[in-house]
């Protein structure tokens, strides 16, 4: 996250579909997404006047190393059914998860929210939480 400065700014905050989707297995992940999504709303509040939009991104799977990766999550989901991490990755992950659009999000669509949000396109959005999911939060 960027720091607010007195001439403006357009921090945010990469959280996760974890915030306010808990899965057991990260309960402590979950808890500090949740109190960092809470957190950018309290700073749009305080720095909003001073000319500082502050939002959060929250993406669910996105393609990076850690499904990716040799020993990453398409790797352990590729064993446990019987497939290949590609297979894993591009089918078995965004079925089992509900995932909408039946992909997992590609690091560039992230990167392109991100630079919306610190566009004048983007001038009077702030305290606000961009889900980045393919559907994968059904209720918000």
């Amino acid at each position: 996250m960027i720091l607010p400065s007195r001439s403006g700014g357009r921090p945010w905050s990469r959280s996760s579909i974890n915030a306010r989707l808990p899965f057991t297995t990260v309960v402590d992940y979950s808890a500090a997404k949740a109190a960092l999504t809470n957190l950018t709303k309290s700073m749009s509040e305080e720095f909003a006047p001073r000319g500082v939009r502050v939002n959060s991104v929250a993406p669910g799977p996105v393609r990076t190393p850690f499904w990716t990766a040799p020993g990453g999550f398409a790797d352990t989901t590729a064993a446990a059914a019987g497939t290949t991490a590609q297979e894993a990755i591009d089918v078995v992950i965004p079925k089992s998860m509900g995932i909408t659009t039946g992909r997992v999000t590609e690091p560039q669509e992230v990167a392109d929210l991100v630079v919306f949000l610190a566009s004048p396109l983007a001038g009077n959005i702030t305290g606000a939480e961009f889900l980045i999911d393919g559907g994968q939060t059904k209720t918000t």
